[in-house]
Parts: C-alpha cells; sequence; structure tokens
C-alpha cells in the first residue's frame, strides 16, 4: 500500500506541477510512445543482456516486495523462537529423538506447528543443519558460527542481486533519454526547413526522451531497488536470529537465555515483548506436559 500512495505521489507531483505552471501535457502524451519504446526497450534489452535468466525471473519476482514489504512480521518472529525453544529443549533431553525432527522436518511434529517456517527452505535447512551438526560433536561455537556468518553472507549476496541489477538499468535510463533525445534532434534537424512553431514542437518532443530517462531513474527505478534491498536486508534478520540462539545453545546456556538472545537480537518493531514470549513459552510447556 505505502509503495503505490508513493508512486501515486511522485506523479501527481511532477504531471500536477507541470499543469499548474501553464505546461501542457500534449506534447507529453504524443511524444510519450515513441520515448518510451526507445528508452523502455533499450532498457529492457540491456538488463536482459547484463543478467541470466534465473537473475530475470528473480528480479522480476522481488519487485514484488515494493508493495508487499518484508516477508516476516512480528509474529513470525514469536514462532522461530517458539520453534527454537522447542528444538533445543528436546535436543538437550533426549538427544536421539531430535533426530526424526532435523531429518525430516516436513513430517516433524515440531516443525508442523509453523507452517510458514516449514515452507522457507532456506530457514528449516539452517536450523536443522547446524543442530545436525552439534549431534555430531562438532561443537565449537565458534567454528560453527564462523560457518553460518559466510552462509548467510552469501544469501544475502544472492538475495541482493535484484536491487543490484535494477540499481544498475536506473544508473542506465539517463544516458538512454539523453539517446532519445538525440534522436529527436536529429528528426528536428531534417525538417529544419519548417516553420518554427512546428521546430518547437519537435524539439519539445525530443526533450520529453531526456526528462523520461531521468524521471524514470530516479522516480521509479531507483527508489524500487532500494526498497528491495531495505526488504532483503530486513528479511534476513530471521536467519540472523537462528543464527544467534544455536550459537548461544553450543555456549551451553540454558535454555530460556538461548531465546532470550534471540529476542533481544530481534528488530525492535518485530521484537515480542518478554512477557508475550514468556506466555507463549508457558503454552508449550503445558502442552508438552
Amino acid at each position: 500500500m505505502v509503495g503505490l500512495i508513493g508512486i501515486a505521489v511522485i506523479f501527481i507531483m511532477v504531471f500536477g506541477g507541470y499543469i499548474l505552471a501553464g505546461g501542457k501535457l500534449g506534447i507529453i502524451l504524443k511524444s510519450l510512445p515513441f520515448e518510451m519504446m526507445m528508452i523502455g526497450g533499450a532498457a529492457v534489452g540491456a538488463f536482459l543482456i547484463s543478467n541470466d535468466m534465473a537473475a530475470v525471473k528473480h528480479t522480476l519476482k522481488d519487485m514484488g516486495k515494493v508493495f508487499k514489504g518484508p516477508k516476516w512480521k512480528h509474529e513470525d518472529y514469536k514462532d522461530l523462537l517458539c520453534l527454537l525453544f522447542e528444538l533445543i529443549r528436546l535436543a538437550r533431553a533426549n538427544p536421539v529423538a531430535i533426530e526424526e525432527h532435523i531429518e525430516d522436518p516436513d513430517q516433524s511434529s515440531i516443525f508442523s506447528k509453523y507452517p510458514k517456517i516449514l515452507t522457507d527452505r532456506e530457514a528449516v535447512d539452517l536450523i536443522s543443519d547446524t543442530m545436525r551438526s552439534a549431534s555430531m560433536n562438532y561443537d565449537d561455537p565458534h567454528q560453527v558460527e564462523e560457518v553460518l556468518e559466510k552462509r548467510m553472507d552469501a544469501n544475502l549476496h544472492h538475495a541482493l542481486h535484484s536491487s543490484h541489477a535494477l540499481q544498475t538499468v536506473a544508473d542506465g535510463l539517463p544516458a538512454l533519454g539523453i539517446v532519445a533525445a538525440v534522436l529527436g534532434v536529429i528528426k528536428t534537424m531534417a525538417s529544419i526547413d519548417q516553420p518554427p512553431e512546428v521546430l518547437g514542437k519537435m524539439i519539445g518532443g525530443a526533450l520529453v526522451g531526456t526528462f523520461l530517462g531521468v524521471f524514470l531513474a530516479y522516480g521509479l527505478v531507483g527508489p524500487f531497488s532500494a526498497k528491495v534491498k531495505t526488504v532483503v536486508e530486513e528479511d534476513a534478520h530471521f536467519y540472523q536470529l537462528i543464527r544467534e540462539v544455536l550459537v548461544a545453545n553450543l555456549h551451553n546456556h540454558s535454555t530460556n537465555i538461548c531465546i532470550e538472545v534471540g529476542r533481544q537480537n530481534t528488530p525492535s518493531h518485530c521484537r515480542p515483548s518478554f512477557t508475550e514470549l514468556e506466555e507463549a513459552l508457558k503454552e508449550l510447556k503445558q502442552g508438552a506436559a
């Protein structure tokens, strides 16, 4: 919703100000289809040249994040902490019993309580792989933390590719606008024998190319890139929370302390209160009893 409001504000302020200042939309509307074909088409072509098909699909999918926002909400962070609490408590009480949950999460009675987390393969694999390593006595907290850090850095780098791709397009749009404008000037010079009022309209149409390139770059594509980057980085906190809790577990802190470490590392706007989380954990304990 905020994204749609932002786009509406951009168009209203830019074109509304132009009209209120006495500008006429006729020249812009007449030239817009041809200029958009040249600039937009060249931008799409350059985007396809510089990315493989997987990256193209990834970028198109990620553009929806501008309007949807982050995947993980307040309830999801609370659910994650509850899930980790159950897994850690079971692993300490019965190391053998935990194997069925981390080896086949899809059939796990614990993971199945949290369907949204279960559908995220990276979160499930991160939890399962780390707990499996701990069960194999690969329990040096510093080594595990280093491995997890490298894994999450690689995943974040991959996830940010769509943002970089969009920013590259945004950087090139002003230059493509100049290309379209130059072509318009060439067209005007070929009609130099026309009266001034005709030449004026032709020059105005050529300048639409420059305007459109800059407008698309800084008014739409650039902000899209920035928003995608913000959403991807915010969603990355979800996986960082998994790392913090599981590394705390390897340090042999009590289960409640491990979960509190995770709660404290949750982004403030998604962080469940201490009382809220305590109530959720009490319900889990009562259900297990």
